[in-house]
């Protein structure tokens, strides 16, 4: 594929900043008959992206990427479908812009109103992943801003077709087709300027492992929505039931091994794991899953492997965790502030005293007592589709829907008051 200049980069940047002035102003029926028309211009589409995406299968299986992989890559009838629909649901959403988050009138007479208000131009990174391209771009325009999307090489072929059906859709409207833009050149180069285009990009968020988010947070300039990955922890506590323990490890483990809220470690109190250790293990490796595991589980399980601090501090995204055995609730918090990366942790427990303690002791944007770490979702927590999950503490944390895309902004009327 061509590669394209630093200038051309900026030049997109430039045309967004423009377009954005123009989204800031849309209303909420237009903003919804955009997505509606994206919506129907998919199914329309369908033969087209199907097309372009094989090509990246293709070169995935050439390229010899991991069935996980391939799988997030792959596009048919059912999941283009399947993107539609929820673009519907996005339009049914309330719009956050022009919510009215606080009123004051001063004793002189000053009205001081607080509105949500759009971001303006959202630079968004991400691996692998062609649903980001219509998730980044509908949430971005329900909220009024414009988007400047750079997918990777692995997905570049269904990430051009899936913006032409999106610039489609759009110019059927008369909805400035700028408001969504991609960069077709996958290069670090073309990356490298997107991180530093203080002077068109509002916010820049990364989605994909850890090393992407890594490099754009030490090398971008523009400030960084962190969207981290998912190092996913769920404790065995002395008071678990065994029947939940192996039901919620077989979903938060199996159900979508390749995703970021799946859970990557398990910690088990030495008392549970007297009892039950060995059971459980041997039914964790029954369903297909390899694990290494500290001296402990390794005494009882043949098959798992030793573990090591660079095992515990993985993101597998496949159907491998960590096992280790700790003492206490404490320790298990403590190695989950260590080694986690701030997305979901989980506790299995009876006892309420612990559930509290670690609920309020663990670093994390979600945290969870007797369920599964998979439910960290935009979509289940309400919000509609989602850009990402945040795991800083800044503007944003956890799934971030249509009110993470806004801002705010003062606006105070006055009858010629003057300050004294």
């Amino acid at each position: 594929m061509t590669k394209i200049t630093e200038n051309e980069v900026i030049a997109k940047g430039k045309r967004a900043k423009l377009a954005s002035f123009e989204t800031n102003m849309k209303t909420t029926a237009e903003k919804n008959e955009a997505l509606l028309s994206i919506a129907d211009q998919l199914l329309e589409d369908i033969e087209m992206i199907i097309v372009e995406n094989q090509k990246d299968i293709e070169n995935g299986q050439t390229a010899s990427l991991s069935e996980s992989v391939l799988d997030r890559i792959l596009l048919d009838e059912k999941r283009i479908q399947a993107m539609s629909d929820a673009i519907r649901q996005l339009a049914e959403l309330q719009d956050p812009v022009g919510e009215v988050l606080e009123e004051i009138t001063k004793e002189n007479g000053l009205q001081i109103i607080k509105k949500r208000v759009p971001l303006g131009v959202i630079g968004m990174i991400y691996e692998a992943r062609p649903n980001v391209t219509i998730d980044a771009a509908t949430l971005s325009l329900k909220t009024g801003n414009a988007v400047i999307l750079r997918g990777s090489s692995s997905a570049k072929f269904s990430n051009i077709a899936l913006v032409a059906s999106i610039h489609q859709a759009l110019k059927k409207v008369n909805y400035p087709e700028d408001a969504v833009l991609l960069i077709e050149d996958t290069s670090r180069e073309t990356a490298k300027t997107l991180f530093t285009l203080n002077e068109y990009l509002d916010v820049l968020i990364p989605r994909g492992g850890k090393n992407l988010i890594d490099l754009v947070v030490r090398e971008a300039s523009v400030p960084v929505l962190e969207t981290g990955a998912g190092n996913c922890h769920v404790f065995l506590d002395h008071s678990a039931s065994l029947e939940m323990a192996r039901n919620v490890l077989k979903n938060s483990k199996t159900q979508r091994p390749s995703v970021c809220n799946t859970t990557e470690s398990i910690l088990i109190h030495e008392d549970f794991f007297a009892q039950h250790g060995k059971e459980l293990l041997h039914y964790l490796s029954e369903i297909g899953i390899q694990i290494y595991g500290d001296a402990h589980v390794c005494d009882v399980l043949n098959e798992a492997l030793p573990a090591s601090d660079e095992h515990y501090a993985e993101e597998f995204l496949a159907l491998t965790v960590s096992v280790k055995v700790v003492e206490n609730v404490v320790e298990a918090v403590q190695h989950i502030n260590r080694f986690g990366t701030k997305h979901s942790e989980a506790i299995l427990t009876e006892d309420m005293k612990n559930a509290h303690l670690f609920l309020n002791a663990v670093d994390a944007a979600a945290v969870y007592h007797n369920a599964s770490t998979r439910f960290t979702d935009g979509f289940e927590f309400g919000y509609g589709a989602e850009i990402g999950i945040s795991t800083q503490k800044l503007h944003a944390r956890g799934p971030m829907g249509l009110p993470a895309l806004t801002s705010t902004k003062y606006f105070i009327t006055g009858n010629g008051q003057i300050r004294v």
